[in-house]
Parts: structure tokens; C-alpha cells; sequence
């Protein structure tokens, strides 16, 4: 029992990597605001729960392959290897503004995977993931929903949607623009897939499924009061598919209520309030892209929202901010532990690649936005 034990830490710990950060952090901020009654304040329910939510349903259409019939249907339609690679990074690209950056990456890089091998195109799986990762995080900016940070924020900030959409409309457009300029880099070799992959689909679940996903929308806009969805989507996926509240992702349920803490007591912590302020002040969106370097994006939007107004430019920075480094972003682990999984042996070469394209974009999106915004 005990080799079990120690044969599962170990790998939960590597799946769940920024989630045990954020525990770590919690814990020791802890030690220096003693916990009491201010603690149930850190947390934004509605923010959890508009995620879960989300997340459940997205789980329930993946169960039914639904995603994974529509892009087959639409790579099929292309015949080189850079139309099909542009075509996958704009299904992630696409499906980031509806799913989230992560469970868009999780949906469609095996789909990216299943492409490229059974075409023997194996050497562009890196460059495939890397845009496809880049897509995830950049295209999911232009919705509340699209990335974990821009749901907390929306809320946190009770930003509109019109006025959401006007702030991110320039870093979306450019996005899509030089993600499109970096696909051009390939070939135009033949690409055909190999044999054929039929799946029934069900067309009551999927009219179900999309009445509860249309529903979880409606909490994140502010149509109906979070708590519900605590009830209905849970009770019906209880009926209708409990394996999809299983693969619910906890751990990033879990991450978010630890920086939650983490973010609460920092706040409280009279030297780190006083630095915080002085810096975020002196250039929201520099030191707010600096942040999700080291710490990645959702916990810095968590905790630098605690010391600013200028919820514009920390929503561009912690946006774009999901470039750059591995840590910069959730979906950027994602992506690197499904790579690392497929190509063991060339985490390396993966790295230096992800790193080339990652800053190169980042460094261009800031420029244009540090313009925008002086």
C-alpha cells in the first residue's frame, strides 16, 4: 500500500504542478496571517463555480467525441501539411474562445498528434504543439470565458462585455496575425490520412449537452445567479454522464482556491501591500507580464487585482503575459507534459523552439500595447 503511495505522489505532483506552487504558497502565507473569518473573503465563488461548470460540460461533449468528429471533418478538407497544421492551430485557436486555453489544448492536441503521425509527419509534432499552445492562449483573450484569468477578472472587476471585448480586440487581432505569419514557416508537402474512423453521435446528448454549456454561459454573463449552476449541471450530468464530472479538472479548481489564499494574505501583509502598490503603479502592464514569468498568469491576475484599478492593462498583461516562459501559463504545462508523453527524447529541442516563438510574440505584443496604452 505504502509503494502505492509513494508511486502516485510523485506523478500527482508532476501532472499537478502549479496546483502543489499554489498550496506551498498558501500554507507558508498562512503561518504569517494566522487564518480566521477574513479567510471565506478571498474566495470569488462565483469565479469557481462559473469554472466548474464550464468545465464539467466541456468533459461531457469530449465523452461523446464530438470535437474530435468536427475537426477530423475539417482537417479532412485540407491536402499539405501547412494547410492542415494552420487549419488544427485554428480549430485550438477558435475553440480556446469557447472551452477555455486549456481544455482546448487537451481536446485538440491528440487530434494534432493523430495528423501528424499517421501521415508520418511526426517532425512537425513540436512546432504543431507550440502553435497550437500559442493559439490556446492568445485566441481564448478575446472572451470572459476563454481563459481562467479573464473569468476571474471579469468578475472580480465587474468589467462589461462590450468594454471586455473593446480592450482586447487590438492584442487578439495581432495575435492572430503573426500566429498565421509563423504556420507560413512550413512546407507544403502532401499530407493524406490514413484509413477511415466512423463515430456515432448522439444527437439528444448533444442538444442537452449544449442547453447546460448555453446555461454556463449565462452565469459567467451575469443571466443567472452562479449558485444554480451548482445544482443543475451537476444533477444532470449525474443522470446523463457522471464519468464527466469525474475528469472534471479539480486540480485547476484547486490551484485557483489556493492563490485565492495566497493573494488574500499577501494583501494583509502591510510590507508586501506597500512594494506591490509602489510597483504595479509605476507600470501595470511591464511588471503585470513580468509576473506570470515566474508565477504564471492566473495567480498573478488573482493577486495583482488586489492592488490595482487599472484592471485594463493588468487584463492585456496577464493575457499576453501567457507567453514566454513554460510557467507563464497552465496550458503551457499542458501542452509540454502531453509533448514530453509523445517525443520523450526531445524535450530539449521542444524548449528552445517554445521558447524562440513564445518571446518573439510576447516581445511584439508588448511594443504595440505599451504604445497603445502610453
Amino acid at each position: 500500500m505504502q509503494s502505492k503511495i509513494h508511486l502516485s505522489l510523485p506523478a500527482f505532483i508532476r501532472k499537478n504542478v502549479v496546483a502543489c506552487i499554489a498550496i506551498v504558497a498558501a500554507v507558508i502565507t498562512s503561518f504569517i496571517v494566522k487564518p480566521d473569518k477574513h479567510y471565506i473573503n478571498y474566495f470569488d465563488f462565483k469565479t469557481l463555480t462559473c469554472l466548474f461548470c464550464t468545465l464539467a460540460v466541456v468533459c461531457a461533449f469530449k465523452n461523446i467525441h464530438i470535437f474530435e468528429i468536427i475537426s477530423r471533418k475539417i482537417v479532412s478538407m485540407f491536402k499539405t501539411v501547412r494547410s492542415a497544421v494552420i487549419a488544427l492551430v485554428y480549430i485550438t485557436f477558435i475553440g480556446s474562445m469557447i472551452l477555455a486555453n486549456d481544455m482546448a489544448l487537451i481536446t485538440f492536441l491528440p487530434l494534432g498528434y493523430f495528423v501528424l503521425s499517421s501521415t508520418h509527419n511526426k517532425k512537425y509534432m513540436a512546432f504543431t504543439f507550440i502553435m497550437q499552445n500559442i493559439a490556446a492562449n492568445l485566441g481564448g483573450m478575446i472572451t470572459p470565458f476563454g481563459n481562467p484569468q479573464n473569468l476571474y477578472l471579469y468578475s472580480y472587476f465587474n468589467i462589461s462585455t462590450a468594454e471586455f471585448t473593446q480592450i482586447m480586440a487590438l492584442p487578439f487581432i495581432i495575435s492572430i496575425a503573426l500566429i498565421t505569419t509563423c504556420c507560413f514557416l512550413l512546407g507544403k508537402e502532401e499530407l493524406v490520412l490514413d484509413g477511415e474512423y466512423e463515430i456515432k453521435l448522439s444527437t439528444w446528448r448533444v442538444i442537452v449537452y449544449s442547453v447546460l454549456f448555453v446555461f454556463s454561459i449565462m452565469i459567467v454573463f451575469r443571466t443567472v445567479p452562479y449558485y444554480w449552476g451548482l445544482i443543475i449541471v451537476p444533477a444532470a450530468l449525474l443522470i446523463l454522464d457522471r464519468k464527466a464530472l469525474l475528469k472534471v479538472d479539480y486540480g485547476l479548481l484547486l490551484t485557483f482556491c489556493a492563490f485565492f489564499v495566497f493573494a488574500g494574505n499577501m494583501a494583509r501583509i502591510d510590507a508586501v501591500n506597500n512594494f506591490l502598490n509602489w510597483l504595479i503603479s509605476k507600470n501595470t502592464l511591464l511588471y503585470g507580464m513580468l509576473s506570470c514569468q515566474v508565477i504564471s498568469n492566473v495567480p498573478s491576475a488573482i493577486l495583482l487585482s488586489k492592488f490595482t484599478q487599472n484592471y485594463q492593462e493588468l487584463l492585456v498583461a496577464v493575457n499576453i503575459g501567457g507567453a514566454g516562459t513554460l510557467i507563464a501559463s497552465l496550458a503551457s504545462l499542458i501542452t509540454f507534459r502531453e509533448y514530453s508523453k509523445r517525443a520523450p527524447h526531445e524535450i530539449g529541442t521542444y524548449i528552445k523552439l517554445f521558447s524562440a516563438f513564445n518571446f518573439g510574440i510576447l516581445i511584439i505584443l508588448f511594443i504595440v500595447m505599451s504604445i497603445k496604452f502610453a
